[in-house]
């Protein structure tokens, strides 16, 4: 088999995914695009200087491309992703799919119109924990599931979300939606449904009152010149010291959301930025028992897996279950590998994948209907349908449209 053609469109901090599909005999990054000098010598150092570079994704076009990752920032996957989708190649697109439920859909309709791929990151299904997690669940561990919890501590969330564009509503909507559609995916995916209604608080409690950049730092980031590792400072404490945040900062530091899915389970998700851990738990509750994660293996920790389904009283530390993942210090905990991996293959051959186009928008749905609700006095909110014949389609596997153009399966 000859080696697939891949491309890069938005060479930032996300970019080192890309270097994943730098596979010999299978895959190859042969062009790249970024709008910032930066970005590009990026590309250069990354993918090498024989790769294509180009200030515009639209000159990638005459590339020979037979699959594409879409690593712009969030507000910015629409028109490339509309673009390679258009001309048949298969777009790998990074989590959220958009920040608004208009876009996901616009690109579920591209891919659907085509034919051609559409894959999207979430690379949480891929993590190892919450993979056995799924596996038992199946296994009937808990039972019938009725309701699953999250907890996210984001221990750094002030360096890494408070000092560039992801402190704008006018960029993100809200770390609701933006950090939190990792999570949603994952609850639905553990919880095997979709949210429906929805209803959340939030505040803005702890970097609202911290000191802004000075002088013209925000056109500084938008040209790609700053990054989150140039300013990332990890001994700065409380989050309350830290300095030089973004000079607009309208998105919440702690958020909460409960939510009904559409097969009856009961979801709570609780987000905030300014904790001293950085990790997720996640908890099961089933009609047969209760399961629950300590360490998500994030950070090359081995994380423990407890289930108890068996009367007690009181506190016990001891489960009846216990399992210990080994560690992993690859990105993601071996989950961004694996990611890459099957969208190659989907790129190449089609058929199943363990993430979801659909599932990524509902995310998102979920995530704005949240916001909507925190920011109209914690109304019960519900989260807008996706139309049916996209429900359908995608759920042969994007087999039932229209066969993809020759374009989508390029090689070399």
């Amino acid at each position: 088999m000859n080696e697939l053609r891949v491309g890069v469109v938005g060479v930032g901090q996300r970019a080192p995914l890309a270097t994943a599909a730098n596979r010999p005999g299978t895959a190859r990054v042969v062009s790249c695009a970024d709008v910032s000098p930066r970005g590009r010598a990026d590309a250069a150092r990354l993918f090498g200087r024989d790769a294509a570079i180009h200030t515009r994704y639209e000159d990638m076009a005459d590339d020979g491309l037979g699959a594409v990752f879409v690593l712009t920032p969030d507000d910015r996957h629409l028109e490339p992703a509309l673009f390679f989708l258009a001309r048949g190649v298969p777009v790998f697109v990074e989590k959220p799919l958009a920040v608004t439920v208009a876009d996901c859909d616009l690109l579920l309709r591209a891919a659907l119109t085509s034919g051609t791929r559409l894959y999207v990151g979430h690379n949480l299904r891929h993590l190892p924990v919450l993979r056995r997690m799924r596996k038992m669940i199946d296994e009937g561990l808990v039972g019938t599931v009725r309701a699953v919890w999250c907890r996210h501590f984001v221990g750094h969330g002030g360096d890494y979300y408070f000092k560039d564009w992801h402190a704008e509503r006018a960029r993100t909507i809200g770390l609701l939606l933006q950090k939190g559609a990792h999570d949603l995916d994952a609850i639905h995916w553990l919880a095997g449904g979709y949210t429906k209604d929805v209803a959340a608080f939030g505040d803005l409690a702890v970097y609202g009152g911290n000191p802004r950049r000075p002088g013209t730092g925000a056109q500084e980031r938008e040209e790609g010149a700053a990054r989150m590792p140039d300013w990332f400072d990890p001994d700065v404490w409380p989050p309350a010291a830290l300095t030089g945040l973004n000079p607009v900062i309208d998105v919440e530091d702690i958020s909460m959301l409960i939510g009904r899915l559409d097969n009856g389970v009961l979801a709570s998700y609780q987000q905030c930025h300014f904790t001293p851990d950085y990790w997720r738990n996640y908890t099961v509750i089933g009609d047969r028992g209760r399961m629950e994660n300590f360490g998500d293996g994030l950070e090359d920790d081995e994380p423990v897996i407890k289930v108890w389904n068996t009367r007690r009283s009181g506190y016990r530390p001891q489960a009846d279950l216990v399992e210990t993942l080994s560690g992993d210090d690859s990105s993601h905990g071996g989950a961004d590998a694996a990611l890459v991996g099957e969208f190659l293959r989907f790129a190449a051959e089609g058929g199943p994948t363990e993430t979801s186009p659909v599932a990524a928008r509902e995310a998102v749905a979920a995530g704005v209907a949240a916001t909507r609700s925190l920011r109209t006095g914690g109304n019960r909110t519900p989260v807008e349908p996706l139309a049916p014949d996209l429900a359908g389609y995608f759920a042969e596997h994007q087999r039932g449209g229209p066969a993809a153009p020759p374009g989508g399966v390029a090689t070399r």
